[in-house]
């Protein structure tokens, strides 16, 4: 696997492939792993993720190097990814104990019925290269911690972020095979998947991805966890802060240089303040720093391949030949790497990518309509269901109206985040099933009935 900086367009580094052999002696490694590993005391696992985030904090500064020269990301956003990694498995090895705690059910004089939670084995986990460290986290802090143990395949792109993670939890003091990462081509995840020893798997990534793995686990009855794309809606009603709501917005589209599935994506404006609320959100979007990923100033870096910048530029050029209007931005820029600015469009016709299609770059398809009515059926107007923000003044109307939002999370006045101490995860198109928080960590394990007369 070859590395190449994003921002340079120069080869830095090269990884040597893993192949199927390697894959499977792995699995093999992971199995013995597993029946050592679930019977260790939960207490003891807890402290060895508590020392991952020991590591993660010692290192943050070398991790999100790493990030920065393999994908893009600025630095300061990479550093803030470790800290999150770093939250996550503190959240986890505080409250692990007791999201798995047995819980004890009425039953006749005499018996005691619980329900315990006992980890199902392999856990197969394909990742993505947009968070290559906090995606991986946000599945290894819980699952193994639940006594799983894990294989990762990660994106073709990070593979120094794959390579150095598998280190910090061996230095960490993880047993061997506990934690897994392979450098495989995607064509051997089918493989595996349809090894008996892989038990479950995880994924997030792109619609056909989670397809693929969702078809191959469903013929083997395995369990399944996918997160994948988003056409996040960010309403914006009459009454609104439209400077927070323009402030927050402009983040929301353009962290992480916009390539985020719960990014903002889908500006639907109240006619009342459309006139008032793009000249604030045009403001915000030009106010951002584009420019090298490695400097403490940049608030945007490089698209994370140049492939992926000529795809996004590709569908922004097609919805403006459709009809919509070009606001701000819309051409990579004339420097070296892959380089696209903020971008917004305007007059939206229906139909075209940047109505129907994920835009996973910084370009905001911005929506004009005349009641909250049209904003509630724009906003649900999409396959996707993963996020969704609505701006109000009025808190107890937003909570009302987040009940009409098709999506597996609505934040009210704040931009879509992940949490560790909330559920997260999409409906429809969006995926299924829920990480981070109690229901994340008891997605992978056998909720068992214990019944003693």
């Amino acid at each position: 696997m070859n590395v190449v900086n994003p921002a340079t367009g120069k080869q830095v580094k090269t990884y040597e492939d893993d192949d199927i052999t390697d894959a499977k002696a792995a699995l093999e490694t992971a199995s013995a792993a597993f029946d050592s590993w679930r019977t260790r005391p939960l207490r003891e696992r807890e402290l060895l993720l508590a020392n991952v985030a020991e590591i993660l904090r010692e290192n943050s500064q070398k991790y999100a190097e790493l990030m920065a020269q393999e994908m893009g990301k600025p630095i300061t956003q990479a550093k803030a990814e470790i800290e999150k990694c770093e939250w996550v498995c503190n959240h986890y090895a505080e409250h692990a104990d007791t999201y798995l705690e047995d819980e004890y059910h009425p039953s006749p004089a005499g018996s005691t019925v619980k329900t315990s939670y006992e980890p199902l084995g392999v856990v197969l986990a394909v990742m993505p290269w947009n968070f290559p460290f906090w995606q991986v986290f946000r599945f290894a802090a819980p699952y193994l911690t639940a006594g799983n143990v894990g294989i990762l395949k990660h994106a073709s792109n990070v593979p120094g972020c794959a390579v150095v993670i598998e280190e910090i939890f061996r230095e960490a003091g993880y047993p061997e095979g506990v934690f897994q990462s392979l450098l495989l081509p995607s064509s051997y995840i089918d493989e595996l998947l349809a090894d008996d020893r892989v038990k479950a798997a995880t994924l997030t990534g792109s619609g056909p991805a989670g397809r693929a793995i969702a078809s191959t686990a469903g013929e083997h009855l395995k369990k399944t966890v996918l997160e994948l794309g988003g056409s996040g809606p960010f309403v914006v009603l009459a009454d609104a802060d439209l400077d927070n709501a323009a402030e927050t917005g402009a983040w929301a589209r353009n962290q992480n240089g916009g390539q985020s599935c719960i990014a903002a994506k889908r500006f639907i404006v109240h006619e009342d303040v459309y006139d008032d609320f793009l000249p604030r959100l045009t403001d915000e979007f030009e106010s951002l720093t584009i420019g090298d990923p490695m400097k403490e100033d940049t608030d945007i870096g490089s698209q994370a391949r140049h492939d992926l910048m000529e795809e996004l530029h590709q569908q922004v050029t097609e919805s403006i030949d459709a009809g919509a209007t070009l606001h701000l931005g819309g051409e990579p820029l004339d420097r070296d790497g892959a380089f696209y600015p903020p971008t917004i469009l305007t007059d939206i016709p229906e139909g075209c990518p940047a109505d129907t299609e994920e835009l996973f770059g910084p370009v905001a398809a911005i929506y004009r309509v005349s009641n909250e009515d049209d904003a509630i059926k724009k906003a649900n107007d999409t396959e996707f269901g993963l996020g969704a923000s609505i701006w109000t003044e009025d808190r107890e109307h937003g909570t009302q109206l987040s009940r009409q939002i098709d999506a597996g999370c609505v934040y009210v006045n704040q931009l879509v985040k992940s949490d560790p101490r909330v559920p997260f995860g999409g409906i429809n198109d969006s995926g299924y099933g829920r990480e981070l928080s109690e229901i994340g960590i008891q997605e992978f394990v056998n909720k068992k009935t214990v019944w003693v007369e």
